[in-house]
């Protein structure tokens, strides 16, 4: 008996290694399943809390006519705390990081998200939050602009949004707003050049 087993564990076949091939199977799933969660594929699935976004099943619910460009006027981890706060009654579909462009989707793209305070705007637009504040331009980075006009790019693509300055907009502009994201610093020009090249 000892020199079966000797002989097993030669092999790999101790049942730890078989549990351990279950857990790696397990893992991929788990992959797999997050992959899933996000409609763009450079993305990282951070859920907002579902009390932040209204359950939808767009475009068949309504069309898609808008990407809006917000800033946070926070961090990028404190971004996500108020997204997954029931109390907060706010969301957007995909938060971008500073540092290195890094995109968090928050909200699913069929979902309607909580960003642009006005609610025929919110039901036909992908609202994109950017971490940083209005007036500290640093904060808008050359990864930070080459991953979001990507992101943007491929909403546009998916859902045949014209990949123009009246269809790709600052939350300044969505009527009755009281806001001035993404502010004065931020580069449009130079993003709109991007989002068309890529």
């Amino acid at each position: 008996m000892l020199r079966t087993g000797a002989i097993a564990a030669a092999s790999g076949l101790w049942l730890p290694a078989g549990r351990a091939d279950a857990r790696d199977r397990e893992r991929q799933k788990s992959l797999k399943r997050q992959e899933q969660d996000v409609d763009y594929p450079l993305a990282e699935y951070v859920p907002a809390t579902p009390y932040n976004y209204t359950r939808s099943n767009r475009p068949a619910t309504c069309s898609f006519e808008y990407v809006i460009i917000h800033v946070t006027q926070e961090t990028y981890q404190n971004t996500i705390d108020i997204f997954q706060d029931a109390s907060k009654k706010v969301s957007a579909h995909y938060l971008v990081r500073s540092a290195d462009g890094h995109i968090a989707q928050m909200v699913r793209e069929k979902d309607i998200a909580w960003h642009a305070g006005n609610w025929d705007y919110n039901t036909h637009s992908v609202g994109i939050e950017h971490e940083g504040w209005v007036d500290q331009p640093s904060y808008f980075t050359d990864a930070m602009y080459e991953q979001s006009a990507l992101l943007t790019a491929s909403v546009c693509a998916r859902h045949g949004i014209p990949k123009d300055r009246d269809h790709i907009i600052g939350h300044y502009q969505v009527p009755g707003t009281d806001h001035t994201d993404p502010g004065p610093y931020w580069d449009w020009s130079r993003y709109m050049d991007l989002v068309n090249s890529a």
